[in-house]
Order: structure tokens, then C-alpha cells, then sequence
């Protein structure tokens, strides 16, 4: 990897998250010349595992793998990164507003109350799923009402004891508050997903699995096999020209000449980077429109997973904004080494989180979950924290967010359409597992797969829909 930039290649892949990488793998492995260039010193992205004496790896970006989610599982099976089922046997935890603490299972049933009324309006929300369209979101039926509805607007329909925990799950997946997205975004990403509780549950869904090595494994590996194509600390800053003379890709470390770009970042990431001529309109604005979620992920190390002896999981969900975090998992590695618990901060419990001097922020994390563990989980040998708001390429986590309405006035021709010899990748571009590692995977097939016909070459990979 890195080493001096080639003057010219015929493709340039612009990110090595995991997008980038599978473009191009998928490239290389159709003998096309394709150069990498990324911003950050590491490839992966919203995908980072790194080295931990007690830990082995932590996961301070996306890390889970579902059954469903093929085309990472094949990834990974290609360059024999191993798997371990998500630490997820015994009992769950739910903290409320009341101050009550109830008990919960893998199934997802629970002793507090809603949890019918819950059900009940996932129905509705799958109903809603099942009529999107993946490949053009805009052209669902009742479109231009769904994008301008905000969540937020539909929970205030829904009955009351249902809302926590529809909020809650809101704030989990897309690290915003329910008054941020629309209706058609949700749909959209619950069809994407193949359903709601591939979204929410753990075992045989989307949290079903782990990497021994952490998640950045598979990305490292590629990275590896594509070695002097891909190149690190190179930021973009412009793509200039088109047409038969190509594109040039200024960089801070020189130029590169290319027949034609795939832009893989996220979108602001995107819009950093000055096109001449300008993007068309609609992507621009899609764009302009689409902001990251509002997300922290800490890792709590301990000597051992001493949660486990009162037969509980280490899973929690808290109901109430005065407490931090949102929902908490037991993250601790495969050999049992130590116990891990990693909690996550998102949307507005972030900013009241953010606005707290360190001791402060320490204290109130650590006040919550010695409330739900014990007073073991006040003392942990370590403590790590990953804002993904304050990293300078991603911008957020985990995935873009349009606002409402931007679906239906900028997505049909503004989502992921190529001009010219410019196309688009990433998590946000996919029609499937949107905004999960997999989706990234399948856009980078797809982008690849619109370079290859582009070239005249045939693709022996897959396509994404």
C-alpha cells in the first residue's frame, strides 16, 4: 500500500472503506488498471479495529455480521477472516424512565409494558416496507407523502405505550432523532434490510456474528492484496475535466490521470472534494441533503465478563434520556480474555453527553451502568471512546440520513446515477443492507459493474440491485 503516485491509471477509486476496496478488487480482478486514494492512513473506512493488549481487537466502527448479509460473508470467506457468534445467552436489560429495571430476551419479548403495542406498529411499518421501491425509493407509491412525513410525526399516531421503544430503536440504528428522517427513509431501510427485526435483533439477524480479528479484518486483507494500488494520507481535493480526455484527480500528493472515477466516500466527504465542471444539480443537492448521524461508541474493558454470573447478557436498552448511554452490548473477544462492554451514544444524548467536561461524562456513563451491572461496571481497567462526529473523513455515523423530502425532490436522478465517467459507491447508494458493511460491498460491485460495461470488459462479479 502507498509508495508513489502513478501518473495515470484507467480507473480511480476515490475512499478505502469498503466500498472503495471492493470496486477495486472487482477491477483488478478483471485486469483493469485501478488506483485507490484515500484520505485517512488507514484503509476501512467506518471501520476500524484496533489493537488492544487485553481485548485482542476493538471495534470502534461498524462490526457485526448477519446471515443475510452475503456479500461480506463471501468476502470475508475469501480471505479467511474467522467468525464468532455475538455474546448473546442470557438475560437482557431495560432501564425506563420510571426508574424500573425489567428483564428481556434474544426473542425480543420483555415484562415491561407496550411491548404488544410495539408489535403492533412494527406491522405497520412492514406493510409500509413491503410496497418501496429498492432500486428508485422516489418512485414508491404515496412517495411524496411518506418523504414528508417525519417519524416523529408518525409516532405521535402510534399508541403512546409503543413510542420509547420505537424512539429508542430510531436513535439505535440511524443515530438521529425520530424528528430527522422521514417515513420513506425508514421504510426504505427497513426493505433494505429484509425487516424490521433484521434491524433490531441479534441472533440469526443482523448482530448475529463478530470478526475474530475485528471487522477491519477483511478490509485489511483486501487492502493487503491489492497492495501498491492503494494509496494512504492522499486526500482528494478536485476532479477536473471529462470526456475523452479523461478526468485528473488532484491530490495533496500530486495528480493522477484517469479515464474514469468512483467516488466512495461519504457525503461529506463527497462534498468537500471541488468538481469542474460542477455535479449536476440533483446530486449536488441530495448531497447538501444528506447528514451524517450523531454517534459515539466506548468500550468498557474489564478483568472478566462478570455479568455473566448472575446469568445476565450485557445487553441493555435505557428508555430515558437523563440516563447515558442508549443501548449496551457485551463486546468482549472470542477467547474470553477479559469482558468488554461497549455502550453507544447517539443523536440528542450525544450533544448533552458532549457539552460535559470529561469527569463529568466518565461519571454519568459509569453511574448508569453500575444502576444496571453492579458496582463492578464502575471500575473498569479501561475506557475508550470513538466519536465518529469529530472524525475528519467520515463526518458521523453510521450512514448518511436524507432529510425529509429530499427522496422525492432529489433522489430519482440524484442518488446514485453516474454522470459521464463519474460514479458513486458507498453504504448510502445501496438498495440492499443500506447503510450496513454489506450494502457497501454490494455498491462497490455495482459501481464496478457500471466501469466494466463502461470499458467494454466482461464482469465475472456480482451486481448489487
Amino acid at each position: 500500500m502507498s509508495g508513489g503516485l502513478p501518473d495515470r491509471a484507467s480507473v480511480v477509486v476515490v475512499g478505502a472503506g469498503y466500498a472503495g476496496l471492493t470496486t477495486a478488487l472487482t477491477l483488478a480482478d478483471a485486469g483493469v488498471d485501478v488506483v485507490v486514494l484515500e484520505a485517512a492512513d488507514r484503509p476501512g473506512g467506518r471501520v476500524w479495529s484496533a489493537p488492544h493488549p487485553r481485548a485482542h481487537a476493538i471495534d470502534h466502527g461498524g462490526q457485526w455480521v448477519g446471515p443475510t448479509q452475503t456479500r461480506l460473508l463471501a468476502l470475508a470467506d475469501r480471505f479467511g477472516c474467522p467468525r464468532f457468534p455475538t455474546h448473546d445467552e442470557g438475560v437482557h436489560l431495560e432501564l425506563w424512565s420510571d426508574g424500573s429495571i425489567h428483564e428481556g430476551t434474544s426473542a425480543q419479548d420483555s415484562t415491561a409494558p407496550g411491548h404488544a403495542e410495539y408489535r403492533q406498529a412494527v406491522a405497520e411499518l412492514e406493510a409500509l416496507a413491503a410496497r418501496v421501491d429498492l432500486d428508485d425509493p422516489a418512485a414508491t407509491p404515496d412517495a411524496e407523502r411518506l418523504d414528508s412525513t417525519t417519524v416523529a410525526s408518525w409516532l405521535a399516531t402510534v399508541p403512546e405505550a409503543a413510542r420509547p421503544r420505537l424512539a429508542l430503536a430510531v436513535q439505535g440504528v440511524w443515530a438521529v432523532e425520530p424528528r430527522d428522517l422521514s417515513l420513506l427513509h425508514l421504510a426504505f431501510y427497513v426493505a433494505s434490510a429484509g425487516g424490521w427485526d433484521q434491524l433490531m435483533l441479534t441472533r440469526g439477524h443482523a448482530q448475529d456474528q463478530r470478526f475474530v480479528d475485528g471487522a477491519q479484518a477483511p478490509a485489511l486483507a483486501v487492502a493487503a492484496h491489492l497492495g501498491p494500488r492503494v494509496h494512504l494520507g492522499t486526500p482528494v481535493r478536485a476532479v477536473r475535466g471529462g470526456g475523452p480526455a479523461g478526468y485528473t484527480v488532484e491530490t495533496d500528493r500530486g495528480a493522477v490521470r484517469a479515464d474514469r472515477v468512483v467516488v466512495t466516500t461519504t457525503p461529506p466527504a463527497a462534498r468537500a472534494i471541488a468538481f469542474d465542471p460542477p455535479l449536476p444539480a440533483a446530486r449536488r443537492r441530495w448531497l447538501e441533503r444528506s447528514v451524517m448521524g450523531d454517534v459515539a461508541k466506548i468500550h468498557l474493558v474489564y478483568e472478566r465478563p462478570f455479568w455473566s454470573d448472575e446469568g445476565r447478557s450485557g445487553q441493555a436498552s435505557l428508555f430515558t434520556a437523563d440516563d447515558l448511554p442508549g443501548v449496551v452490548f457485551d463486546n468482549s473477544p472470542a477467547d474470553g480474555a477479559c469482558g468488554v462492554l461497549v455502550a453507544f451514544v447517539y443523536g440528542d444524548r450525544l450533544r448533552t453527553w458532549a457539552a460535559l467536561d470529561d469527569e463529568r461524562r466518565r461519571a454519568s456513563l459509569l453511574g448508569t451502568l453500575g444502576r444496571l451491572f453492579g458496582a463492578e461496571a464502575t471500575r473498569p481497567v479501561d475506557l475508550l471512546v470513538q466519536d465518529w462526529v469529530e472524525d475528519p473523513w467520515a463526518g458521523g455515523a453510521y450512514a448518511a440520513v436524507p432529510a425529509p423530502g429530499a427522496w422525492v425532490e432529489y433522489g430519482h436522478r440524484g442518488w446514485r446515477t453516474p454522470r459521464a465517467g463519474i460514479h458513486w459507491a458507498g453504504s448510502e447508494t445501496s438498495g440492499v443492507w443500506h447503510g450496513y458493511i454489506d450494502g457497501a460491498i454490494r455498491s462497490g460491485d455495482r459501481a464496478a459493474a457500471e466501469v466494466l460495461d463502461a470499458l467494454g470488459v466482461p464482469n465475472r462479479g456480482q451486481e448489487d440491485r
